[in-house]
């Protein structure tokens, strides 16, 4: 399985998209400075997750998500999740 996935960190009062294969060892990679845009920050929490049969389906949702460079529609994603 493979994830399009949205962190948030309040100390930075943002948001990171991304996708995976396993998104506990990505969080945990983002934690501990091992990503470049999210090292500045140690708060990083899971906040929305999509899973996918492939990676190409994880990155094209990815990229859509971030095309829209839309703090709401993070917002609007985030509030309306459904793991079913």
């Amino acid at each position: 399985m493979f994830y399009t996935y949205i962190i948030f960190s309040k100390t930075l009062d943002k948001y990171y998209t991304g996708s995976c294969e396993n998104i506990q060892n990505r969080l945990n990679d983002h934690l501990n400075s091992r990503s470049a845009y999210t090292k500045v920050a140690k708060d990083w929490i899971l906040v929305y997750f999509e899973i996918f049969d492939s990676r190409s389906f994880a990155v094209k949702r990815e990229m859509e998500i971030k095309k829209k460079k839309s703090r709401k529609y993070i917002e609007y994603l985030i509030e309306n999740k459904s793991f079913e």
